[in-house]
């Protein structure tokens, strides 16, 4: 390729982008090109670009109206019309998403199409198709005025009212002619979003004044569109030669994605420069470099308190303008509250380097523990000095129009009775007296009971989240137990943590029985004992699973027996039954506690001739438990986005990753599944029905569930009354209030601060924390890039096996590639992962997997986290490792396949 012709493909690099889809011409290059693409062929060949120039505007047109075009186009009934203008791979394309994932999805893949036809003719056609199907949208396709007169009232009125956040804007053109010279530097055009309603001017407006502002609205009014009006005004006050830098906080990964999205569609094509960095990406990417090179940066809080921490972001004086969302999270030791503390030690330590303004966004400030009205002002005060401001914003001038958009649902409260006799419960409650009685045996024969915690067993219910702590308090203390005889010891701490790990399964179940089907409940448990019967299954597992088994068949029969039938179910049934006969349109959120609920309800909702219609949907966090493992990132957008998308699935069933922030498709229906928490999780629940006419239904068997959620409502009242108050007060004596919480916070901080732990030297012995073997020295750790920690002594390969991981995945320097387990048959407690580092196979290890024995007195002791245990860490080095770190074959060592 000639320099000029390298000049001219990067001339015309932008059109090939918008328009070009590589995987139709890569094997096809010159002849699809010329016969595929032939207008951008034909505008490359006389170096004339103004027919593509002219589709511009119907590009942008189109942008806007797509929510709008995907809900009212049947794209199997205008594609025949406007095929002439796509390709025929395109054309199959929408053909077979509209028969595979709905009409929305193929209005969707359609607008994809159109946005990419180099065809000069392509919006004359549409607009003729649409007249020819008497589509509504013909009046909005408004092809002979063109794009730039279009009068987009009405549909920004329409779209601002459902639930999704739809921005609208009014833009100029793009500028720039490639007939012009292409190295012309410009000004990014002005731009303002189309129509803000007066609400939504009246929260932005202290802050464009440069006040630090928490802005506290209704979930569904548009509080992304406010940042948005506030971002844009404090990027734009800058004189010419300075600029802004604005930072925007997302607390979930999810929630980022969403902002980020956002974010970027509303700035970058103004030429502004949006990017982000999440928990997801940043093993691969240089904050340093995202936060020097854009304007506008997305983050998940912890990004920012590590570069703090370790240089890469020297001071939060780089920013001009920091936004959180959901800043009621902004306490203790959440990330919000550690990147404020940089703020205020800043602030009060007399540096003279700038400080960024200060906005927070939440749906409710809450009111801690507060009793009374004094208590939450004090509560809210604490909030505004943590993220320094004097200023909370409400709508108080526009409430009427702020309540045509935001609906608040209206609450229901259902008491159903529990089952009266339940016999599935009596018999596992049977089996767990039995395990009991099996570990309680075994000090009996020892002729002790060391275990103090094993002989508390009263006001303990089975089937309960205190008889669950129990469990695990148990759990503890048999792992650090000893004896003088280290076999024996080893005997019975496994003993122990067998028998409370089967207790603390039939304990699920029990909690599964209460809310969910029988079935389900048994279903949990067969899983379990399957596993079981899959891994080490010992003489004690033996033991354990022929007990279960001998009352499976019983247990099998009562779990069919229609008459045992959950009440809660039969309720739940009812009202959905009862909604969507009053709406077939109904969209409902069914908000539970835990993951196993979501899976069962899911499955009876399946399996339910009068309710299998509603197709449901999941969603769940995406961090581990002790019991299950999350959802993915790319599994919770599908999951999010087949809601949206997919008006077949009606109902979306999900724990608490839903009512916080995340962005949902329009409900109108919300119901609480035993779910309740504190004033702020009610708001936000409550918040995902927004629709005119949404109903919010709590149902419970627990009257006290009920008297926490009418708690939540009084404190709702409190802490409304409490804002009004802070309003009222002078700024003067609001801000040196705030400065007065600041100094003392910061006392208190100061004086922990220099509490330094003394690094304990000693040498600790690692034990399983399951058959007490013996693992490792502390002296044979390393810590790898900080927060891995893994053995470099020889003899440690001995003491593991490996099973191939079931998620294998690459982050950084770091290749997971399988489990470690503890090499012991009888035992295989899983002690963390094995990973090739650079050129090393090397083992993780997870210190909750293990005790840590005092080789000197013997004391054992439990950690949670690496960082609570204070032993000397030595940063690894490559010049220890052994030559089997470089080429272990983990297939070789697998005892688990």
């Amino acid at each position: 390729m000639t320099a000029e012709q390298r000049r001219n493909l990067h001339a015309f690099r932008d059109y090939v982008r918008k328009i070009l889809d590589p995987t139709y011409i890569l094997s096809y290059m010159t002849p699809w090109f010329r016969d595929g693409y032939s207008g951008l062929y034909e505008a490359i060949e006389s170096w004339d670009f103004q027919k593509l120039e002219k589709l511009e505007e119907y590009r942008l047109l189109l942008k806007r109206l797509q929510p709008e075009f995907k809900t009212t186009i049947n794209p199997e009934d205008i594609l025949p019309e406007i095929s002439g203008c796509l390709l025929n791979q395109e054309c199959e394309e929408i053909i077979q998403i509209s028969s595979n994932k709905g009409l929305m999805a193929g209005a969707e893949k359609m607008v994809e199409c159109l946005l990419r036809s180099d065809k000069e003719n392509w919006p004359k056609t549409l607009k003729l198709a649409l007249e020819k199907e008497e589509s509504k949208f013909s009046e909005l396709w408004m092809v002979e005025k063109g794009a730039e007169n279009v009068q987009m009232k009405d549909l920004e009125d329409d779209e601002m009212k459902t639930l999704d956040v739809h921005i609208v804007y009014k833009e100029e053109p793009e500028s720039q002619n490639l007939s012009q010279n292409s190295c012309s530097s410009e000004v990014p055009p002005t731009y303002s979003p189309l129509k803000p309603r007066n609400y939504q001017l009246e929260l932005a407006l202290p802050a464009q004044k440069g006040k630090n502002t928490i802005i506290c609205a209704p979930t569904g009014c548009g509080k992304t569109f406010v940042s948005l009006l506030i971002c844009e005004h404090h990027l734009k006050k800058f004189p010419q030669g300075r600029k802004g830098k604005v930072v925007v906080f997302a607390v979930q990964v999810p929630l980022y994605e969403q902002q980020k999205s956002v974010f970027s569609e509303y700035f970058e094509r103004f030429g502004y420069k949006v990017s982000g960095i999440s928990g997801e990406t940043a093993d691969n990417i240089s904050v340093e470099q995202i936060v020097e090179n854009n304007d506008i940066i997305i983050l998940t809080p912890q990004i920012l308190v590590n570069s703090l921490k370790d240089g890469t972001i020297p001071s939060l004086s780089i920013f001009t303008l920091m936004i959180f969302d959901e800043c009621h999270n902004t306490n203790k030791h959440h990330p919000y509250n550690m990147i404020m503390f940089h703020y205020l030690d800043q602030k009060l330590g007399g540096s003279s380097d700038s400080l960024p303004q200060v906005i927070g966004l939440t749906a409710s400030v809450g009111v801690g523990d507060a009793k009374n009205t004094a208590e939450a002002t004090e509560y809210i005060c604490k909030l505004c000095a943590s993220l320094d401001t004097a200023v909370v914003t409400t709508v108080r001038d526009n409430l009427e129009e702020l309540e045509e958009v935001v609906y608040k649902p209206q609450k229901f409260f259902r008491k159903v009775e529990s089952r009266t006799t339940d016999r599935f419960k009596r018999i596992i409650s049977q089996l767990m007296a039995e395990t009991e009685a099996l570990a309680k045996s075994i000090f009996e024969e020892l002729g002790t009971v060391t275990l103090e915690n094993l002989s508390r067993i009263q006001n303990r219910n089975f089937g309960t989240q205190k008889y669950e702590q129990w469990i695990i308090a148990v759990q503890k203390a048999c792992m650090v137990f000893q004896m003088p005889d280290k076999e024996e010891e080893s005997r019975i701490c496994k003993a122990l943590f067998l028998y409370t790990s089967h207790l603390r399964k039939y304990n699920d179940a029990l909690i599964i029985n209460e809310d969910a089907r029988m079935k389900d409940a048994l279903n949990y448990l067969k899983n379990f004992f399957k596993n079981v019967r899959a891994a080490g299954f010992d003489a004690i597992e033996q033991d354990l699973t022929q007990r279960f088994e001998e009352k499976l068949l019983e247990l099998e029969g009562i779990s069919m027996d229609p008459s045992n039938e959950n009440a809660k179910l039969k309720d739940l049934c009812f009202i959905l039954q009862e909604e969507y006969h009053l709406n077939p349109e109904t969209r409902t959120i069914l908000f539970v506690k835990t993951r196993a609920l979501v899976d069962a309800l899911k499955n009876w909702i399946e399996e339910n001739p009068k309710l299998s219609f509603l197709k449901p949907g999941i969603l769940t966090g995406r961090g581990r438990t002790n019991q299950t493992m999350g959802m993915t990132l790319p599994a919770q957008k599908c999951a999010l986005d087949a809601f949206r998308t997919n008006r077949d699935s009606k109902i979306l069933i999900a724990t608490s990753v839903a009512d916080e922030g995340i962005d949902i498709a329009q409900c109108n229906l919300v119901i609480l599944y035993e779910y309740v928490g504190n004033v702020i999780k009610m708001i936000q629940t409550r918040g995902r029905g927004r629709a005119r006419g949404s109903k919010c239904f709590l149902l419970t068997s627990n009257a006290d569930v009920i008297e926490k959620e009418k708690l939540n409502i009084c404190q709702e009242k409190m802490m409304n009354e409490s804002i009004s108050r802070l309003q009222g007060w002078n700024e003067a004596v609001f801000k040196e209030k705030i400065r007065q919480i600041q100094i003392q916070e910061k006392l208190i901080r100061d004086s922990q601060g220099k509490v330094k732990p003394v690094v304990d030297k000693k040498n600790k012995k690692l034990l399983c924390g399951k058959c007490k073997t013996f693992a490792c020295y502390t002296a044979d750790i390393r810590v790898v890039e900080e927060c891995h920690f893994t053995v470099v002594r020889d003899a440690f390969r001995e003491c593991f096996v490996t099973k191939l991981h079931p998620r294998p995945k690459k982050f950084g320097s770091f290749d997971k590639k399988a489990k470690i387990f503890c090499a012991r048959k009888d035992c295989l407690h899983d002690w963390g992962i094995h990973m090739k580092y650079k050129t090393f196979e090397i083992p993780v290890i997870k210190i909750e997997s293990f005790v840590v024995e005092d080789v000197a007195t013997g004391a054992q002791t439990l950690y949670a986290k690496w960082k609570d245990f204070n032993f000397e860490k030595i940063p690894f080095d490559a010049a220890e490792m052994s030559p089997w770190a470089q080429d272990l074959n983990l297939q070789g060592v697998d005892g688990l396949e």
